[in-house]
């Protein structure tokens, strides 16, 4: 999951109003792992830690950026700092800097320096278990605008009163659009029983809304489900989690016992999640082939397969937007390439890398971009997205003061109508 992004459990959700978000859902209270979590293409890997081996280490040292010139000039703004900043020196910090922005030279804003507490943090995704508030973030890429797109029922944000469609204005005494989502959440999250506080901008008020809310320790579900009508069932992904395939897989099961003829998948807002996650959910879907596939720079590929027990064989009709991203568009792209299903909606984020966390020896990690990936057909998609063969822009036809009713979705009701029909069909 990666930018994928990051977000609060604190994903756009197709349940509010949609003009607010044109980035993809970045940050699910920690770190969506954009990519795959735990990829590991190295030489060897050793205890969790990526082990760089001695040749590897010796061209290293050849041909470091630490020369002669870097460290002397390292060395003298040190000495301005140290005699010129106006405040306390933290060297750690410092340090953490400097390593960070060796990692942003790389000018890729999927690679990313990790200290140890951000590796925990980052990994709240995978177990999807939190000390939060319980909702769904996502930041405009180009505005930093952070907008609720989910909130989970029976979660403190429910409780507070919070919406979707929610706009952040301040966490505590931070505007919320002057850092990444990925920091801003660290801000949101904290101990059992504190409080933050959120000042929100919510359409139709003259006012910005004040909220205190309560954290608590959230175990968040990735996916929803409900029949929609005598024939077709609803299953909403949230994002590619740990638990996701086997929420899931039991989704699926209670819907084909309520008498499940053809399958909504909806991915609006997906940022993506674990290559695992979504390479097992398609295995339901697909025959036996290869589902999507990794290369990395030296054109080594790997290969993520299906098997032959295929357990989904009605039709589907899966639903996209343009925050859905990286494992969401490897189940859109495969779908399609293996004409599984019908893909309705807008063109997806573009997301046809994959990363992989290697912690360091100290305890930190990084997260960097190590392949790219491709649909079964042989497609990158990174950078154009995935088109859907129905092309239908987002509205609610129902009083958004209601609530959500995926009913009123026209997206929805589109895959209602196209499954009814090959139902029908002899």
């Amino acid at each position: 999951m990666d930018e994928m992004e990051e977000y609060e459990k604190i994903g756009e959700e197709p349940k509010s109003d949609k003009k607010f978000l044109k980035g993809v859902l970045t940050g699910v209270i920690g770190t969506v792992l954009v990519g795959v979590l735990g990829l590991f293409i190295a030489t060897n890997v050793m205890g969790g830690r990526m082990v760089i081996g001695e040749s590897e280490s010796k061209d290293a040292e050849q041909n470091t950026i630490l020369g002669e010139k870097v460290q002397k000039k390292i060395a003298e703004l040190m000495g301005y700092i140290r005699l010129y900043f106006y405040d306390e020196v933290d060297d750690e910090k410092l340090a953490n800097g400097i390593y960070a922005g060796l990692l942003e030279g790389l000018d890729d804003k999927y690679t990313q320096y990790y200290t140890p507490a951000e590796h925990q943090d980052m990994q709240i995704s995978a177990t999807q278990n939190y000390y939060g508030i319980g909702a769904g973030l996502s930041q405009d890429k180009e505005s930093m605008q952070v907008t609720i797109t989910h909130v989970y029922e029976g979660s403190p944000a429910e409780a507070a009163g919070l919406q979707n469609g929610d706009v952040i204005v301040m966490v505590e005494d931070i505007e919320s659009v002057s850092m990444e989502l990925s920091d801003l959440v660290t801000y949101i999250r904290g101990e059992e029983g504190t409080s933050v506080h959120l000042q929100i901008y919510r359409e139709g008020e003259p006012e910005y809304l004040e909220f205190d809310v309560q954290r608590a320790n959230i175990d968040l579900p990735t996916v929803e489900h409900r029949m929609l009508n005598d024939k077709i069932g609803y299953i909403h992904i949230l994002e590619f989690g740990e638990p996701t395939v086997e929420q899931f897989e039991s989704a699926a099961e209670d819907l084909f016992d309520q008498g499940m003829q053809g399958m909504i998948v909806d991915v609006r807002d997906n940022p993506g999640g674990m290559l695992t996650s979504v390479t097992s959910i398609l295995d339901d879907f697909l025959p036996e082939g290869t589902v999507v596939y990794t290369q990395d720079k030296y054109g080594e590929r790997k290969d993520y397969t299906s098997d032959a027990g295929q357990i989904i064989t009605c039709p589907i009709a899966v639903l996209i937007n343009g925050n859905s991203a990286s494992a969401s568009e490897i189940l859109a792209g495969a779908i399609r390439d293996y004409k599984a299903g019908t893909l309705i909606g807008t063109k997806t984020y573009g997301k046809g890398v994959v990363q992989s966390i290697i912690q360091l020896e100290d305890g930190d990690a990084i997260k960097l971009t190590t392949a790219k990936y491709f649909t079964p057909n042989g497609e990158n998609i990174h950078g154009t997205g995935i088109s859907p063969d129905v092309e239908l822009k987002y509205e609610y036809l129902g009083e958004r003061a209601d609530g959500y009713d995926e009913l009123l979705d026209n997206q929805v009701q589109k895959g209602i109508e196209i499954l009814e029909k090959e139902i029908s069909e002899p």
